[in-house]
C-alpha cells in the first residue's frame, strides 16, 4: 500500500512531459524550404525515405517536360554534372554550356549538327555530314580522327572551312620519302588519286592509259623498273626495241638479226606472250594460203634469208616442176607459174584455166583430158584447128561424107562442143535456103539434092522440078533452059518454083 502510494503522485508529471516532446517532434517535421526554387516535382520522384542522398531519380519524373529530353550518354549523366546549382531554374540547354567548343566557333555553337548524344565522338553522323562537303570521306578517311586533317591552329583551334583537298596537303611526307618507285626524282604528278586509292596507301597502280602507252597482256605484271631503269619516267621510250634489244638479239628461230628483221616487235609478236610469234606475211607481199600457212619460216627462207626472198613458186617449186610426168612440165615447156594451174591447198589435182587461152573449152571440151587434146605432148603453140582433134571424125562421117564432099574442115561451121550428131549447116546463109521459104520441110536427106556424094559441089532441081511443070512456068522467059545451073541463077532465094 505505501509503494503504490508513492508513484502516484508522478504520473501527471509524466504525462505533461510526453506532451511536450510530442509537441517538438511534430515542430521538428515541418517542411524545410525546397532548394530546387520552384520545380514542382514530389520528392519522392528523385529522393527516397529513408535517406535523402544518394538521389535516385524514378520514372515518375520526366525530364522532357522542361523542354531538355534525356536521351544518349546524358541518360546516363548525373543530374549535378549539369546542374552545378541546386536551384534547376535557369539551366543552360546549350551544348556548350557543358562542352568545351574545340572548333572555337568557327562551325557555329549548334553542336548537334554534327554531333549526337549517343556520343561526342560519334563518326556516323560525322560522315553523313561530310557527305555535303567537297570532300566526302572514303575508304580509310572514313576511319581517320578530325585532329589528323583538321590540325589545331592559333589558340588550338581547329581548322575546317575553306579548308585544302588536295592530297598532296596531307600526305606530302609520304610523297617525299617514296622509293619504290621515287617520286621526286621520277617527277611523279602530286595527284596522289592517280595511282592510290583511299582505301590502302601500298599496292598504288598507276593509269598507264593516260600515258599514252596502255598496259596489256605481259606488261600488266611487269614491275615498274623493268621498264623504268634508274626511276626514270617521264620521257621513257615506248618502241619495243627499248626494252626487247636482247629478246630480239637472242632470238635464233629465226635469226633476227642477222635476217634484218624489223625492230618493231608488234609485227610478230603480241603482248601475251614473246613465243609463238605469227608474222602476217600479207604485209611482205605473199599471203599465205592453203598449205603454205602450215609450213615452218626455213622451208622457204633457207639459210636465215627473209628479205628479198622470191615469190616465183618456182623458187620453192622447182623440183616439183622438174619431176612432174602427167604431163612432164619440162617437155612440154610448161609455164614455171604453177599458179596459172596448181592452188595452195595441194600440188595435185592441178586444173588448167584454159580460158586464160586463146582456146577456151566449152560443152563437151571441158570433160575432155589434157591428153585427149595434147597426147603429143605439145601444149605451146597447139593448133586450135578443129580437124587437129578430129580428122578421123571428119574423115569417117557418111551422112554426108565430109571427104568426099569437100566439105570445109573448120567443124564449128556445122557442129557445137555440145555433141558431134546433131550437127546444123548454114544453109540459107551463103548457099540456098532450104530452111526457110517455099523449100522448108519439101526434102529429108542431103542426097536429095546433092546427087553426087563425092562432090556436094554438085547439086540437082530436077528431081523434084519435072520438066513439064517448069517449061509450063517459064513459057516466054529469055534464055530459059532445063537446068540446075540455070535454076540456081534465077532462083536462090527460094521464093519461087
Amino acid at each position: 500500500m505505501s509503494t503504490g502510494f508513492r508513484f502516484r503522485p508522478l504520473l501527471p508529471l509524466a504525462l505533461a512531459l510526453c506532451a511536450v516532446a510530442g509537441v517538438a517532434a511534430l515542430e521538428a517535421q515541418e517542411p524545410a524550404s525546397n532548394p530546387h526554387g520552384d520545380l514542382n516535382t514530389p520528392c519522392s520522384a528523385c529522393h527516397r525515405p529513408e535517406g535523402w542522398t544518394p538521389v535516385r531519380i524514378t520514372s515518375a519524373f520526366n525530364h522532357a517536360k522542361v523542354s531538355f529530353p534525356l536521351i544518349g550518354a546524358h541518360a546516363k549523366a548525373s543530374c549535378r554534372g549539369c546542374h552545378l546549382s541546386l536551384d534547376f531554374k535557369g539551366t543552360p540547354s546549350a551544348c556548350t554550356s557543358c562542352h568545351e567548343d574545340a572548333h572555337k566557333g568557327e562551325l557555329g555553337h549548334s553542336c548537334e549538327s554534327c554531333h549526337s548524344t549517343r556520343s561526342f565522338v560519334d563518326h556516323s553522323e560525322m560522315l553523313r555530314k561530310h557527305e555535303l562537303t567537297r570532300f566526302p570521306l572514303r575508304g580509310t578517311h572514313s576511319t581517320t580522327d578530325c585532329r589528323d586533317c583538321h590540325q589545331p591552329g592559333a589558340q588550338g583551334r581547329m581548322i575546317f572551312v575553306n579548308r585544302t583537298t588536295l592530297c598532296a596537303d596531307c600526305h606530302a611526307p609520304a610523297f617525299f620519302t617514296a622509293s619504290n618507285p621515287d617520286h621526286i626524282a621520277g617527277g611523279f604528278p602530286r595527284a596522289c588519286d592517280q595511282c592510290h586509292t583511299s582505301t590502302v596507301w601500298q599496292g598504288a597502280r598507276f593509269n598507264h592509259d593516260g600515258a599514252g602507252f596502255p598496259l596489256t597482256g605481259a606488261h600488266r605484271s611487269v614491275a615498274c623498273q623493268q621498264c623504268h631503269v634508274n626511276s626514270v619516267y617521264r620521257g621513257t621510250k615506248t618502241d619495243c626495241i627499248s626494252c626487247h634489244q636482247r629478246d630480239y638479239d637472242g632470238t635464233t628461230d629465226p635469226n633476227h638479226p642477222s635476217a634484218h628483221f624489223p625492230t618493231d616487235c608488234t609485227a610478230c609478236h603480241t603482248t601475251a606472250k614473246w613465243s609463238g610469234a605469227s608474222f602476217d606475211h600479207a604485209t611482205a607481199g605473199f599471203p599465205l594460203t592453203g598449205a603454205h600457212q602450215a609450213l615452218a619460216c626455213q622451208q622457204c627462207h633457207l639459210n636465215g634469208v627473209f628479205a628479198g626472198t622470191s615469190a616465183a613458186c618456182v623458187s620453192c617449186h622447182q623440183n616439183d616442176y622438174n619431176t612432174t610426168t602427167d604431163p612432164s612440165h619440162v617437155a612440154t615447156q610448161f609455164p614455171t607459174d604453177c599458179s596459172a594451174c596448181h592452188t595452195t591447198t595441194a600440188w595435185t589435182g592441178a586444173t588448167f584455166n584454159h580460158s586464160g587461152t586463146s582456146f577456151p573449152l566449152t560443152g563437151a571440151h571441158l570433160k575432155a583430158t589434157c591428153n585427149d587434146c595434147h597426147a603429143d605432148g605439145v601444149y605451146n603453140g597447139k593448133s586450135t584447128a578443129c580437124v587437129s582433134c578430129h580428122q578421123n571424125d571428119y574423115n569417117t562421117t557418111t551422112d554426108p561424107p565430109h571427104l568426099a564432099g569437100h566439105f570445109p574442115t573448120d567443124c564449128a561451121s556445122c557442129h557445137t562442143t555440145v555433141g558431134w550428131p546433131g550437127a546444123t549447116f548454114n544453109h540459107d546463109g551463103p548457099y540456098f535456103p532450104i530452111y526457110s521459104g517455099t523449100h522448108r520441110g519439101r526434102w529429108t536427106n542431103c542426097s536429095d539434092c546433092h546427087n553426087v556424094a563425092s562432090d556436094y559441089a554438085q547439086f540437082t532441081c530436077l528431081t523434084c522440078h519435072t520438066k513439064a511443070t517448069t517449061d509450063s512456068h517459064h513459057s516466054g522467059v529469055r534464055g530459059y533452059t532445063y537446068d540446075s545451073r540455070a535454076c540456081y541463077s534465077c532462083h536462090p532465094t527460094g521464093t519461087n518454083n
